[in-house]
C-alpha cells in the first residue's frame, strides 16, 4: 500500500492561521513584526527561497524587507549592515542567507546578529541553547521537521530517527532538538554521513529517516525499513528525463520508490519547504512579542 503523503502546504497553512491571532494582538499594541532578510549576489536559488518567505510573511500578516548587497561586499560592510539592523527597533529578526561568496566569514556575520533577532537561529549562542534545552529561536528547516513529525501524528517521542546528513542547518541542530527530554522530542538520534559505514545498514534502522545529503535520489528503497517515516529534506535541480532540456526538481530519496516501501513520506516541492518558511515567520513573531516586552 502507497504512503501516506505527508502535505507540508496544508500543515504550514494551518501554523500560517494560528500565527495570525498572535499577529493581530501585537498590531493591536502598535506592533508590526517584521523580518528582514539579507541577501549578498545574485545566487537563483537563494532569490527564489526569500520569495518564498516574503509570500509566508505576506499571508501572515507581518511585514518583510530585502536587504541586497553586492556580490564582493566587504566583511565590514556586511557586518556593519547586520548592527544597524540590530539596533532598528522596527525589525524583529534578521535571516542571513546562505551560502555566502567566499570571501566572507559565515561564522563571523552569525554571530554578529543579535541572539534577539536570530529568527533562523545560527547565532552560536543560540545554537548553544538549543543543545542545552534552553528556549531560544530553532533554525527553520530543522523545525519545520519536528513541525511536521508532530502535526501530522507521527511524533518522534520513544522512536528511532536517523538523520542522513551532519550541516550546521540541518542535520546537528535536528539532532539536538529531537534528543530533548519534552513532548515531541525524546528520541533516539543516529547521525549518519560521509564517514559512515555501510549507510543502509543503519538507516534501515529507523522509524524515522529524515534525509538531508543534498544528492538527488540517495535514499533508496532497499535502505528504508518496511513501515518507516520518511521526511525529505533535499532540494535537488536536475535534467527531466521526459522533457529534454527542462529541469525539475527532486528530493535526497527516490520517491516514486521508496513510497511504496514507507508508512508516511513527504514530497519534494510541497512538503518541507512550505514549514520551514512558516516557521521562519513563527519565530519571527515570537521575537516580536518578546522584544515587544522589554
Amino acid at each position: 500500500m502507497p504512503a501516506e503523503i505527508i502535505d507540508g502546504r496544508k500543515i504550514a497553512e494551518q501554523i500560517r492561521g494560528e500565527l495570525k491571532e498572535r499577529v493581530e494582538k501585537l498590531k493591536a499594541r502598535g506592533v508590526t513584526p517584521k523580518l528582514v532578510a539579507i541577501l549578498v549576489g545574485e545566487d537563483p536559488a537563494s532569490i527564489s527561497y526569500i520569495r518564498g518567505i516574503a509570500k509566508s510573511c505576506e499571508a501572515t500578516g507581518i511585514l518583510t524587507e530585502t536587504v541586497r548587497l553586492a556580490e564582493n561586499v566587504s566583511q565590514q560592510e556586511l557586518e556593519a549592515k547586520i548592527t544597524q539592523l540590530n539596533r532598528d527597533p522596527t525589525c524583529h529578526g534578521i535571516i542571513l542567507q546562505l551560502p555566502l561568496p567566499k570571501h566572507l566569514d559565515t561564522l563571523r556575520a552569525e554571530s554578529t546578529i543579535s541572539p534577539d533577532k536570530d529568527v533562523d537561529g545560527t547565532n552560536p549562542i543560540n545554537m548553544g541553547k538549543l543543545l542545552l534545552g534552553e528556549d531560544t529561536f530553532y533554525p527553520s528547516t530543522p523545525y519545520g521537521v519536528q513541525e511536521l513529525l508532530v502535526r501530522s501524528g507521527h511524533s518522534p517521542d520513544g522512536k528511532h530517527v536517523v538523520i542522513c546528513g551532519r550541516s550546521n542547518i540541518v542535520g546537528k541542530p535536528l539532532m539536538g532538538m529531537l534528543v530533548q527530554k519534552r513532548k515531541g522530542a525524546n528520541a533516539t538520534v543516529t547521525v549518519c554521513h560521509t564517514g559512515t559505514r555501510d549507510l543502509a545498514a543503519v538507516t534501515r534502522q529507523a522509524d524515522i529517516l529524515v534525509a538531508a545529503m543534498g544528492k538527488a535520489k540517495a535514499i533508496t528503497a532497499d535502505m528504508v525499513k518496511e513501515g518507516a517515516i520518511v521526511i525529505d529534506v533535499g532540494v535537488n535541480q536536475i535534467e527531466d528525463p521526459q522533457n529534454p532540456g527542462k529541469f525539475k526538481l527532486v528530493g535526497d530519496v527516490d520517491f516514486e520508490a521508496v513510497k511504496e516501501k514507507a508508512k508516511a513520506i513527504t514530497p519534494v516541492p510541497g512538503g518541507t519547504g512550505p514549514v520551514t518558511s512558516a516557521m521562519l515567520v513563527a519565530n519571527t513573531v515570537k521575537a516580536a512579542e518578546r522584544l515587544s516586552r522589554l
